[in-house]
């Protein structure tokens, strides 16, 4: 007789829901609990498996007749900013970024309350609470962070995103920014400081979850070249 190890991952399967990103579709997930010391080790294997971490959960699409949601992840040593992006740059040269402990505080539950309020009065987070928010940003087993961007040293928070950190790169796991702010392209913007971020401390990935085709909401993804995404084959190159 076999016995399972109590610290192997157990999954499970969602029943059918909504589409959040494709219409007339409903989505599946399989997912599994981050918790325990191994954690950390168990976020880094499925990430590099097309996995997206939430609080205490892994979990990735699982749907019966739709491939559409595709895991992406620049390559950071090679990534060519493009002159679109340079202009991007340029006009945030004023803020300055932090990465800091993964710790709440009224500053960013007011802009992540803006950013839903503004950008996604109708998404499934809406109604997210002070404590909702503190949960997002506490409850995890995996190493974890928060970059903080400002305006100035001491302006005003104008972009904050939980991000993990993993063995072979950065996770950008949810992120949020002032909507009135719409001018200065704050989402591009983190994603160019995250690579950044990655290239420094020596690493090869920046994970930007799922791009879905089809979907305006994700097509700003297929914008950061080359890239990785996870194929039935594994990660194929895309110039």
């Amino acid at each position: 007789m076999t016995h399972q190890s109590r610290d192997a991952p157990q999954f499970y399967l969602t029943s059918p829901t909504r589409c959040a990103y494709l219409p007339d579709r409903h989505e599946r997930k399989v997912f599994t609990h981050l918790i325990g010391k191994r954690a950390p080790e168990l976020n880094d294997v499925l990430t590099n498996s097309g996995f997206r971490r939430s609080q205490t959960i892994a979990y990735r699409p699982a749907c019966e007749s739709c491939r559409a949601c595709i895991s992406v992840r620049v390559l950071v040593d090679e990534f060519i900013q493009g002159s679109n992006m340079r202009r991007v740059s340029d006009r945030n040269a004023d803020i300055l970024s932090q990465m800091v402990q993964a710790k709440p505080n009224s500053e960013q539950y007011s802009l992540f309350r803006s950013y839903l309020d503004g950008r996604h009065s109708d998404g499934g987070m809406a109604d997210m609470t002070v404590l909702d928010y503190a949960m997002m940003v506490e409850d995890s087993h995996v190493e974890t962070r928060i970059v903080e961007y400002r305006q100035g040293s001491n302006g005003p928070l104008l972009a904050t995103c939980l991000t993990d950190m993993l063995s072979d790169g950065l996770s950008m796991v949810y992120s949020f920014f002032e909507p009135e702010e719409a001018a200065r392209s704050l989402g591009t913007y983190m994603i160019l400081d995250h690579i950044q971020r990655v290239k420094s401390i020596g690493l090869p990935y920046l994970y930007l979850g799922y791009w879905v085709e089809g979907s305006p909401k994700m097509a700003y993804k297929a914008r950061f070249l080359p890239q990785e995404r996870l194929l039935h084959e594994g990660w194929i190159k895309v110039f």
